[in-house]
Parts: C-alpha cells; structure tokens; sequence
C-alpha cells in the first residue's frame, strides 16, 4: 500500500500541556509514541501517543467515536499495577493525543526467545500478572479484545503493565451485559467466535462475549510464554492445518510445540482453549486451577517481583542466536502472496505506518544499556568511540551475548545491577556489529532479505563516505500477519579510517517474537559479516593487532618494550601454496621475538592465528597489513588477542608502521 508523503502529513499540535523530551520510540499502524515530560520539570517521564485520525479512518476504519472510546475506557479502567496508567488526553483536527505511563522496561516478548520461550516458573509469574490486570479490567466491565505480545509490557522492575486499549470494549455496565460485534485481534491469537462474524464491520449476529474472547486471547499468550511460538495461525477450522488437528484430537494435537510443554499446564491450556465459549474456563476458574495456585518463585503474594535480578539473569540467559540451523525461506511471505490467500483482518493493517516515524529516536552510540532504502548520511559522526575503545565497549553491551554458545550477563551488569532493567534493557537485542564496509555489508543483508522472501528492490550502494544506511522491511510473519520496521546501519566506532557499524533492526510494528525470529534468521545469513564474542577482540584496528604488528615489524628496542606491555604467546598456523603447514610464534611475554616453531616448550599459546605463509612473510615484513588481511578473510584468529595484549604505549607507532 502507497504511504502518503511526510509533507502532506499534518504537523503535531503545538500547544501540548507538556513538552516532548524524545522522537519516535514506538508506533502502530496510524500512531506513534513519544516521550513527554512537565514544561518546567524533568520529571516524571511519561508515554504520549499520536493517533492521526486521517491514518485511523482511512487504514483501519477507526472513527473519531471510537477513538475517543480508547481515551473514555483507559480512563474508566483506573490504576492498576499491571496495566498501564492512563494520564491526560487532548486533540486537534488532525491529531488525538493520549499522556500515559511510561513502560520503561521495554516490551515483555522482545525478551523471550522465539521457539524457545520462558521457564515454566517465569512463564507463571508473567501469566499470573496477566491475569491480575484483565481481571481487574473485567471487574469494570472492560474487554480488551486485543492481547497479544506486542500490547504486553514491561516496567523497570520486570513487571508486567497491559497496553493499548484502541479496540477496548464495555461489555457490561450496572449489571446490564451487551455482546460485541466487531470483528477485531491479531489472527494468531483471536477467539473462534470472533471470527464467525466474518467482516471488519459491525455484525447484526449475536455477537461475542468480550471477556470469553479475553480468556482465549490469554491461553494462547501463555502457550506462547512457554514454547515461544503460537500454537496455529488463526483458529479457523479446515484452513489452518494445525488448529484443525486441536480440535480433531480435542486438544492433543501431535506436534513437538505440545509435547514439549510442562505436564501439569495441558489441562489448563486445553480449558482456556475452549472453541465453545460457555465451555471455555473463566478467570474464577483459572484462579482455582492447580498449575496457577502453586507456590510462585519469582513474585509475592502481592504480585510482584521479588527478585527482578535474578529474574532478568535467567531470562538473559535464554537468549541466543544459533548459527547451526538453516533458515528457510518459507517462514517469511511475499505481500503479494497474502493479499490473494488472506480474508482475515489484523489489528495492525497495511498502513503506511512508517511514513509517519520519519524522526526516530536513535540510541547514543556510547550508551551502554516491501523493502526500500530511506536515506543516505556522511554527516559528522559527533560522539562515536574509537577503534580502540570498541572492544571495551562492545564487552558490556547485553547484545554481544546472544551470540555466545552460552549466553552470559556481563560481569560490569552484575556488579552494578538494582534493577531487571540494569540487566534486560528496555531496547531489543536485536542488532548486531560488523567491521564490513557499507559498500560490502549492504548487498550482504539485501542478498539475505531476498533469501527471506523479503521484497528487495534495486538500489544504489552506499558512497564510500557514508556513514548511515537505512532500509526499510515490509513484510509478512510466519503466521501471515504485518511486520514491519527497518534495518538501521551506523558508526559505532571509527579511527577516521576504518569503522564499526552497528546494525539495529528496529521494529515499527506487528509481534515482537516473530520480529526476532526474523532478526535471527538474518543474523544467521550474515554470520560471515557480524562480530562474535570470540572474534570481539580481534578488530583489526584494535590495539591487539596494532601490538602484532608492531612487535613483527618494530626494532629490538621497540620490541623490549612491547614485551614489558605484552602477556600472550601468539601461534601462527602457516601454509603454502601446496598445502604445507609449518608453524611460528611470536613471544610478548619474555623475549618479544618471532620464532620458527611451535611456541616455546611448556607454554600455551594464548592467541593463535592462520594465514599463508606469503601472507605471514608480507605481514613481517610490513608489506600488509593485518587489518586488511583479517577484513578479507585471509588471517584467522582464535582466542582473547586483547586480554593477551596492553599495547596502548606503542599503539601509535604500531599504526604509522601498520599503513601499507
């Protein structure tokens, strides 16, 4: 679908009761979310959310009586510890606005590892609270009519705050019950019923019970807390194979997603999963199942958290990108495709919600906590750390760990940890870090877009002195629902010659989970271009190889002090043109020489690198450089190269001595 252009987007209103302390942090379909704050104070911190009524009507249907029921409903709702808290509203011709509580941990499912989920203990914990907030939305007579991931949050303590309340419905008012009758919810994860009223307008049938078509919603959030994946792609009977199958063997399906689920919560599951909504548990009966009433290790009688650390630890933990498996191309659809297969509407429809966040905030570059290229940037790269910080830095970002065969929270977050958010930032993990230039890392992520599936229309290079690149994803998820957002490529480091980049995939909207299944499928076709934990410390420009290269091509005067600074034993693995292998090693814990062999007898080699040996008597001579040989995959290097080197003292002069 065309998007309309930012010009003819109407402005913001301007005589807002607060002021806006951010850009675009989040957005729906015809909305987005900016970070306000008092005129004169600089707290508290809050959420407002833009709707633009022409994007509404036009994109989703909403009418101003509908938006102005989200508003009415959020206000209805109260204060509750487990929803998020709705504070002011106001509008203009163009624009609704909507002040709110801040989610400052982020979304919940952007910290759940797709096809993997969450321990059965944590997975409880987050239900519970699920449950504490739409009960108490129940008490007053609201339905939500749209739980899925994406409207699950998180506070700083790890807590979970409910979100969004646009298709919101009163369901029963002074004793008085009224069914609903509009078509509304993500396919994945909307009750049967609702779908029986096949269109997105009103229907003159009897209607669905708001709060039955919750208690569906909630089962399968919790099958999806505990697999990692939802258990069909709409529950619609002779089209989805794998609902089909549920209801065939009344909820025994034979699929390794079920089988793999604790024992004691199948009896649940199958309850809330009921496609007879009067057979269906109510939360009453939920309270009462044995699998929600035990005994809770991670909250208190209250609900809350009672270790967030710990909490956050094992569930940082749990994530990982595995370069083992191959993605497939068919988890990932064509546009093209859905729109002649698909009937069923999604709360987040085709708009063109990405013309509207042309201004998103972008994360400091020192803080540590269909397709199409949008804009090309050489601007001053202001605050970027350099080469030879990039290794320190990248130690500590959460993001460098999913990597790992086994993830670790880093030691600096431990340390310094109070909070869930100290350990599980509010930003998604989904990026990775690359030494690749533009020119060589851009047709590498569009190659694998296209191996996705994911439309990638022709486009021009970057110039040799961009900095930034950013392409645009519209697509379809494996459940054939809207994902969209943008892969944002930029300077995490420089030394003025040669740079880090750093590649965000930045979600605009659709399901959080399937936003990281795509991330990783990516991150699996690029493995060639991003950094590994294990390869964190052999940046070619870092000071470890900039200490190689001095100690192979310094004097012995220059090499005696490369000694005194050095801590490793380096071998070289060496082969010719025939194949031959022989060995050298260099010593920058005694001698600081190069010597023909293995490394000295009764001591281990702390790094060892391989390459040929024309590329090794190039490199002694000071002929190549090692940055160069290492960018073209000509010098390998495995183990900590920086915790085996302190080279700064001779880091000057190792890089004059380094340029070819």
């Amino acid at each position: 679908m065309a998007g309309v252009p930012h010009s003819q987007l109407a402005p913001l209103p301007i005589d807002l009761p607060f002021r806006l302390v951010s850009k675009t942090i989040g957005s729906g379909a015809y909305a987005c979310i900016k970070k306000g704050a008092p005129k004169t104070e600089a707290t508290p911190v809050f959420a407002v959310k833009f709707i633009n009524k022409d994007y509404a009507l036009r994109y989703g249907r909403i009418k101003q009586k509908q938006l102005q029921m989200e508003v009415t409903l959020h206000k209805w709702i109260g204060e509750h510890n487990n929803i998020i808290q709705f504070y002011d509203s106001g509008e203009d011709s163009s624009w609704m606005w909507i002040a709110m509580e801040l989610a400052e941990g982020g979304d919940l499912f952007d910290k759940v590892e797709a096809d993997a989920g969450l321990t059965e203990d944590i997975a409880h914990a987050y239900f519970t609270q699920l449950v504490n907030a739409v009960g108490y939305m129940h008490s007053k007579g609201v339905g939500h009519r749209d739980i899925k991931p994406e409207n699950i949050l998180l506070d700083l303590d790890g807590n979970l705050k409910l979100a969004d309340f646009g298709m919101a419905t009163l369901f029963e008012y002074k004793g008085e019950r009224k069914p609903a009758r509009t078509l509304c919810g993500s396919p994945p994860y909307v009750a049967p019923e609702v779908l029986t009223l096949g269109s997105h307008e009103k229907s003159k049938g009897a209607g669905y019970d708001a709060d039955r078509a919750d208690i569906w919603s909630c089962g399968v959030v919790l099958f999806v807390l505990l697999a990692g994946n939802t258990p069909w792609g709409k529950p619609e009977e002779g089209r989805d194979p794998e609902y089909s199958e549920y209801i065939k063997t009344n909820g025994r399906p034979d699929d390794e997603l079920w089988h793999a689920l604790p024992t004691e919560v199948l009896s649940l599951l199958r309850a809330l999963l009921k496609p007879d909504p009067s057979a269906r548990f109510s939360l009453a009966d939920v309270r009462r199942h044995p699998w929600f009433t035990r005994r809770s290790k991670h909250i208190d009688s209250k609900g809350r958290f009672v270790d967030p650390i710990r909490t956050a630890t094992t569930m940082f933990k749990s994530l990982r990108v595995s370069f083992d498996a191959v993605p497939s191309s068919q988890d990932f659809m064509d546009l093209d495709e859905q729109a002649r297969t698909s009937t069923t509407p999604s709360t987040q429809p085709d708009a063109p919600a990405e013309d509207m966040l042309f201004d998103w905030e972008r994360p400091s570059k020192t803080a540590i906590s269909s397709t199409q290229p949008l804009y090309h940037g050489h601007g001053g790269l202001g605050n970027v750390p350099s080469t030879q910080e990039a290794a320190n830095l990248m130690m500590d970002l959460p993001s460098m760990s999913q990597f790992s065969a086994r993830p670790e929270v880093p030691l600096s977050k431990t340390q310094m940890a109070r909070r869930f958010g100290d350990i599980l930032p509010a930003q998604r993990l989904t990026k990775f870090y690359s030494l690749w230039r533009l020119s060589l890392l851009v047709p590498n992520l569009l190659e694998a877009l296209m191996k996705e599936g994911v439309p990638t229309p022709a486009t021009p290079l970057p110039k040799s002195n961009d900095t930034e690149f950013t392409i645009r994803v519209q697509t379809l998820d494996s459940r054939g629902c809207s994902l969209s957002g943008r892969i944002a490529i930029d300077v995490f480091a420089t030394d003025g010659r040669d740079s880090v980049f750093e590649v965000d995939f930045v979600k605009a909207s659709g399901d959080p989970l399937e936003w990281r299944r795509f991330f990783k499928k990516m991150s699996v076709h690029c493995r060639s271009a991003l950094v590994r934990p294990d390869e964190l410390y052999a940046f070619p420009a870092s000071a470890a190889f900039d200490a190689i290269q001095s100690a192979l091509t310094s004097d012995p005067a220059e090499q005696k002090d490369a000694v005194k600074q050095g801590q490793g034993i380096y071998a070289f693995k060496l082969k010719n043109s025939a194949g031959q292998e022989q060995a050298w090693h260099l010593d920058l814990k005694e001698t600081g020489t190069v010597g023909q062999g293995e490394a000295p007898s009764g001591k281990k080699a702390d790094v060892v690198l391989s390459l040929s040996d024309d590329n090794f008597a190039k490199l002694v001579a000071g002929k190549a450089n090692a940055q160069q040989l290492f960018m073209s995959g000509k010098l390998k290097v495995k183990g900590n190269v920086m915790k085996a080197t302190k080279m700064q003292p001779i880091l000057a002069k190792a890089q004059n001595k380094a340029k070819l």
